[in-house]
């Protein structure tokens, strides 16, 4: 379908939060929620990067209304810290969009000591979205959004060493790890939502190979970016297609649908059969309880 983010209707009322929201397409979804009216809060690291994108929104919207929250996925405390100070301060959540991430970044870990790639993509968003659930609930017919990619067909979720402790790191394949752990993640979450009569739904969607900064780690990416990737706001379709639009709740994963679905119009983008698989999901999930302290749904 030929759907353009002029399209999305009038957001009004509506309070989304955005990981990772001071640039790339978590940028043009904090800026297209706001033309449309939403009440938009960019939960990102750097609260210095995000007043600077938030000033730019301004600048064309001068009545949007933006809220910055310091957020830091690869640590559990500022995730915990930052679910309460929200819910103490916001009678309300309609929309979250679980975008933030890293990309082949040399081997490091996280403050809790996870693997940073899984560690932040992943488990980061499960704790940030069980701590919100609830308030989530207070409105009917909310929805989680979870950023994939196409990158998440060749992973593997090696639950015998997700942190890559065991074997040589790679780049890659741990990228590739937090990837399917997302769409996984994101296909459980609303069996299992559905399962207890909640109205929150959750779905899924990829950017296909957009130009943002999560490739800074590599420079033959950011040269292939210049000549070969769509621009962060085309990245950034599928997403808000999936968070506002109720042609979305027909299907859980949107993305491009050109070659391999690397860019193109948005629509039904195919899912891997590892990310269907139930046994591997349901293990992610007590898993990722486990690693995180958070539980929800069990």
């Amino acid at each position: 379908m030929n759907w353009k983010i002029k399209m999305m209707e009038n957001q009004t009322g509506k309070v989304a939060i955005i990981t990772g929201s001071n640039t790339g397409i978590g940028y043009h979804m904090a800026y297209g929620l706001a033309s449309k009216g939403a009440n938009v809060v960019m939960a990102c690291r750097n609260l210095e990067k995000a007043s600077d994108s938030r000033n730019k929104i301004l600048k064309d919207f001068p009545k949007a209304n933006i809220k910055l929250y310091q957020l830091d996925l690869a640590d559990l405390d500022n995730i915990k810290y930052f679910a309460n100070k929200f819910i103490n301060e916001n009678d309300k959540l309609d929309i979250l969009i679980n975008n933030a991430g890293v990309m082949i970044p040399p081997y490091s870990k996280t403050k809790n000591n996870f693997e940073l790639q899984f560690g932040t993509n992943h488990l980061g968003h499960f704790a940030l979205t069980g701590l919100l659930l609830p308030l989530l609930e207070k409105n009917d017919n909310g929805r989680i959004i979870t950023v994939s990619s196409i990158a998440h067909n060749p992973g593997i979720i090696d639950f015998n060493d997700l942190n890559s402790e065991r074997k040589k790191y790679s780049k890659w394949g741990s990228y590739s790890q937090s990837k399917i752990s997302n769409l996984c993640f994101a296909i459980e979450l609303d069996r299992r939502l559905k399962a207890g009569g909640f109205s929150t739904i959750s779905l899924a969607s990829h950017p296909g190979y957009s130009n943002t900064e999560l490739q800074r780690y590599s420079i033959l990416w950011r040269i292939l970016n210049v000549f070969f990737a769509m621009s962060a706001k085309r990245g950034a379709e599928a997403t808000l297609f999936a968070a506002t639009n109720q042609i979305a709740t027909e299907y859980i994963y949107w993305g491009p649908t050109g070659i391999i679905e690397m860019r193109g119009r948005t629509g039904k983008a195919k899912i891997n059969k590892k990310a269907q698989d139930k046994d591997t999901a349901k293990r992610l999930w007590s898993v990722s309880e486990e690693m995180t302290g958070v539980k929800f749904l069990s």
